[in-house]
């Protein structure tokens, strides 16, 4: 008997967007890990793009947002996206969501690699907080959404998803099933030592998908942001790259601005550019820094870096922030078509987790939240088209384990940044897959033996198998292009083809485990 008509695994802008267009009609049923705040929708201090101004054209969103990935973009997905979007602003506006204004009406920033100030914010720096909570508002008694209780897996029984395992604070398993699961758990960003992510974003979705039978793609393309604030020898949590748009720019520890000269938007270059060159500095023996000296009232405009700064023993006055690059998001991911489709009857992708090409090779700022609300109302939309055609289940069969000691999440994180981080080479991320390969069992390639596992140590385990897989598809991508850089690889200035991998490619290629 089903449990509900859709399952949600996230509880983020894509995941409430999706469940707000099927909640009229639909029974809906959201998940999350931990509590419905802990995600990066929560965490996004940048704002939403899009082209609402009079002296603005979605065509000139559409290109930038193709300029910054690399022209790797599905151009299909990139003009819906930039054409959709302002209408589905004008509609959180009609609701009420309050954007911030200006003297001339909605307030609209300049972010890198845009051509225009088009980037729509709330509360100053905490855009993401405020949608989260406009958006949990308009689901409120509509959806079940149970915190506390992670999903081990998705069960699939001859090719058709039927709902997904969980286990709860209490420890019991349970198992929902439903005609429509939407995997809606974010990124990856947590796999790496410096990142800008919630902590409970370790890789779930790809690992949970790779073992369904899903196809991943372009997993070699994660986004550094290079503005993470450094104390310590720790990041301390993001700064975020609108700082730069009201005038903040890059130096050394000698005062020299870096980016000048080496590209045309200097401190606005696209993302993968700055945070390689001040990667650069950083093995050039240099600091950098944030002069934050041209922003005018800074902490006012920006509450919640200040806040954060001033939490960590840093000075705003002396204008002068620490940063350093740090993960930020991934442009790959579960591989969908425009509607969610994962090939998978009844199981979708959408937001971060998912990849239809949107991104491309390296995401154009504040094109994040406005992906998980576009094509989140797509996958509702399409959902409520489907019929809900629910197949008997059969009970799973138990899987076991050899008990073999899983390292610590340290450990894979600082594995990640040192070999398969901002620039990587066949060496390096030779030695990273050889060294996860040893830590991941056999059988669990494909299986996960979870009755005998912690949620912690699941959450390990889905930390490795992403890790293995995106290390995997950046041995694969020779060519240096948007996120991806190989200091050994070859240069390339349009389309590549993308890298797709699956459980059944392995299988195929017959390397016990090495493909």
């Amino acid at each position: 008997m089903p449990n509900a008509d859709v399952l949600i695994v996230g509880s983020g802008a894509a995941a409430l967007q999706a469940a707000e267009k099927l909640c009229h009609q639909k029974n809906v049923i959201i998940f999350t890990k931990r509590t419905r705040y802990d995600g990066n929708t929560n965490m996004a201090q940048g704002g939403i793009a899009a082209a609402l101004a009079a002296d603005d054209r979605w065509e000139w969103h559409y290109e930038d947002t193709m300029r910054a990935g690399c022209y790797h973009n599905d151009a299909e997905a990139v003009a819906y996206l930039v054409r959709c979007g302002p209408e589905v602003l004008r509609q959180l506006l009609e609701e009420g969501m309050a954007f911030d204004q200006d003297e001339s009406g909605l307030s609209l920033g300049q972010e890198g690699a845009h051509s225009q100030r088009r980037i729509l914010h709330a509360g100053g720096d905490a855009t993401g907080a405020n949608l989260l909570r406009h958006m949990q508002k308009r689901v409120e008694g509509r959806v079940r959404l149970i915190e506390h209780e992670m999903v081990l897996e998705i069960i699939v029984q001859d090719g058709i998803c039927l709902g997904v395992a969980t286990r709860g604070e209490n420890g019991e398993i349970r198992h929902y099933y439903a005609p429509h699961t939407i995997l809606a758990a974010g990124g990856a960003g947590g796999l790496y030592e410096f990142h800008s992510n919630n902590s409970t974003i370790t890789g779930d979705a790809l690992a949970l998908a790779y073992r369904a039978g899903c196809e991943l793609v372009d997993l070699e393309f994660m986004q550094f942001h290079p503005t993470m604030l450094y104390v310590d020898g720790r990041c301390a949590g993001l700064v975020s790259e609108a700082v730069r748009g009201e005038g903040a720019f890059l130096q050394n520890s000698s005062g020299e601005q870096f980016m000048k000269g080496l590209h045309e938007q200097q401190d606005l270059a696209p993302r993968d550019v700055v945070a390689r060159a001040i990667h650069e500095q950083m093995l050039q023996g240099e600091r950098v820094f944030l002069n934050i000296a041209p922003v005018e009232k800074f902490a006012e405009r920006f509450p919640t870096i200040t806040a954060l700064c001033r939490h960590h023993g840093v000075a705003v006055e002396e204008a002068l922030l620490p940063v350093v690059p740090g993960a930020h998001f991934l442009m790959g991911g579960v591989r969908v078509d425009l509607d969610g489709e994962t090939g998978i009857q009844g199981l979708y992708a959408v937001g971060e987790a998912a990849c239809n090409g949107v991104h491309g090779a390296n995401r154009l700022a504040s094109n994040s939240l406005l992906e998980g609300l576009v094509f989140g109302e797509r996958v509702g939309r399409h959902i409520l088209q489907k019929p809900d055609v629910q197949a008997a289940p059969c009970a799973p069969a138990p899987q076991r384990g050899s008990g073999r000691p899983l390292p610590a999440k340290r450990d894979i994180q600082q594995r990640m940044s040192r070999y398969a981080g901002i620039v990587r080479t066949e060496e390096s991320l030779l030695q990273m897959k050889t060294w996860l390969e040893e830590c991941l069992e056999e059988e669990a390639y494909g299986t996960l033996p979870y009755e005998s596992m912690t949620n912690e140590e699941v959450t390990v385990h889905n930390m490795l198998t992403a890790a293995w897989l995106m290390t995997r598809a950046a041995l694969q991508r020779k060519e240096s292009i948007g996120g991806h850089c190989r200091l050994d690889g070859i240069t390339v200035s349009g389309p590549v083809a993308p890298i797709i991998l699956t459980k059944q490619s392995r299988q195929l290629a017959g390397t016990g485990g090495k493909a």
